[in-house]
């Protein structure tokens, strides 16, 4: 298939990109590098040994989306461009608003208007707000804290009404939980822009030397150690994720979320970035930040059941690859 990949230079885009590759789809990767670097390209390249188109397209901007789709012909997109910082989408609510929403209906429409049926959407498990876990596919979704976690909700809600209109259409709404790691090559990973707002990139940072320690927001939760508890996935998981959502798709609106199932605190993780790497991360415990919960984490057995997937890879998986490729970057000033 030749699939359009919109934010492919980013975090989950580029792993993802590479899985494609890797199983002999033709890609075209569109980014405005608003949250990646175009050095990322050429890491996928020396990855996989395989080439790919590149566009430089901003998706909000329908009269470029009309263009790349009127001189291309694709089989499938996977919607991953948008902003994500979950601290910045309450200062700027109407740029999030803007570019995540409107980049989703102009993805849509092109797809309805020149026949591409199969759309993969990067949604998040923040639609499930403060429900009660594990998080299941059939819940009812609840306000988020957050206005980057409502768009992806009203994103949702554009892609499922637009499939009720256009029967062929064929939309996966993947709701993923909290994205770590980095390819096993240490050549491409996550790169926060400033202060990062994720706790294994600041862990990382800490480990590097570029932060003095890592602040834990709260320890009075009721949780094993009174730490926050997440469902962490390596990015290569989930990435695979993807191309197995994509080689299901078949007409209608499917939703699935891809997580271990397994809930890890805090502090676990701290604790096994210092056991694999053979690192201490000093850090304090401040209080808790507002909008968090206590505890999420996914059922993650529809996935296993429709679309033969699940996690492979471990939190020292995660915790090694996340080292490895800071390493590099650090050593190299590189992407």
């Amino acid at each position: 298939m030749h699939i359009l990949v919109t934010g492919g230079a980013g975090f989950i885009g580029s792993h993802t990109v590479v899985e494609l590759l890797n199983q002999d789809h033709e890609v075209t990767i569109v980014d405005n590098f608003y949250n990646s670097s175009p050095k990322v390209l050429d890491a996928i390249k020396e990855i996989t040994q395989k080439q790919f188109r590149f566009h430089l397209v901003d998706v909000s901007n329908q009269e470029q989306i009309i263009e790349l789709f009127e001189n291309n012909e694709f089989d499938a997109v996977i919607h991953f461009a948008g902003y994500k910082a979950v601290g910045e989408s309450v200062s700027k609510p109407l740029s999030y608003y803007f570019n995540n929403v409107t980049s989703t209906i102009h993805l849509a429409q092109a797809c309805v208007d020149y026949g591409v049926n199969k759309f993969v959407f990067s949604s998040s498990a923040t639609v499930y707000g403060d429900n009660n876990v594990p998080f299941k596919e059939d819940m009812e979704l609840l306000p988020t804290t957050n206005p980057y976690g409502e768009t992806k909700a009203m994103s949702e809600r554009v892609l499922m009404d637009a499939v009720k209109a256009h029967p062929d259409l064929g939309v996966s709404l993947l709701r993923y939980f909290n994205p770590v790691g980095a390819h096993p090559s240490g050549l491409i990973g996550e790169v926060p822009t400033g202060v990062p707002n994720n706790l294994m990139p600041y862990i990382s940072q800490v480990a590097s030397g570029q932060r003095e320690k890592l602040f834990v927001f709260g320890n009075d939760y009721e949780t094993t150690d009174g730490t926050g508890v997440r469902d962490y996935i390596h990015v290569v998981d989930l990435a695979k994720g993807h191309v197995a959502a994509l080689e299901h798709l078949n007409a209608g609106t499917h939703i699935y979320n891809l997580g271990s199932g397994k809930g890890t605190s805090v502090l676990e993780l701290v604790h096994s970035f210092e056991k694999v790497n053979d690192i201490k991360i000093p850090y304090d415990i401040v209080k808790r930040r507002d909008g968090d919960i206590a505890i999420s984490y996914a059922d993650a057995s529809k996935a296993k059941n429709e679309l033969d997937w699940e996690t492979k890879l471990t939190i020292d998986d995660m915790c090694e690859d996340t080292w490895r490729f800071e390493s590099k970057r650090v050593t190299k000033r590189d992407i």
